[in-house]
């Protein structure tokens, strides 16, 4: 069973840095793509960045140059480094993966497929001025 835990929110002053990371456990496929959204209230979900199994790394232009994902194999969990955050970085923020090849794995249109991706529970950003 695929589980995803994420860990490392919390409540920061803009311009501050946080570290997410996200545990996976029972995941086997060797081509993936992993990644991270955010939600914020009365706000759509959005893709903030992905991780594709060839390395490939991509992200949302809302968050180009101050986050960067990564992943540690040994650890097999996916971090998401945030800096310069911002209050509009303010959201729940989800882990997620599925089997998606690299070439599919985008902020702008990855979701975990249904019935074959998987989610976190969540963990809570929230940046103030």
């Amino acid at each position: 069973q695929v589980q995803l835990v994420e860990s490392g929110g919390g409540s920061v002053q803009a311009g501050g840095s946080l570290r997410l990371s996200c545990a996976a456990s029972g995941y086997t496929y060797s081509s993936y793509c992993m990644g991270w959204f955010r939600q914020a209230p009365g706000k759509e979900r959005e893709g903030v960045a992905t991780f594709a199994s060839d390395g490939g790394t991509n992200y949302a232009d809302s968050v180009k140059g101050r986050f960067t994902i990564s992943k540690a194999n040994d650890k097999n969990t996916l971090y998401l480094q945030m800096n310069e955050l911002k209050p509009e970085d303010t959201g729940m923020y989800y882990c997620a993966a599925d089997g998606s090849k690299w070439y599919d794995c985008y902020p702008r249109f990855w979701s975990p497929k249904r019935g074959s991706g998987y989610w976190g529970q969540g963990t809570q950003v929230t940046v103030s001025s």
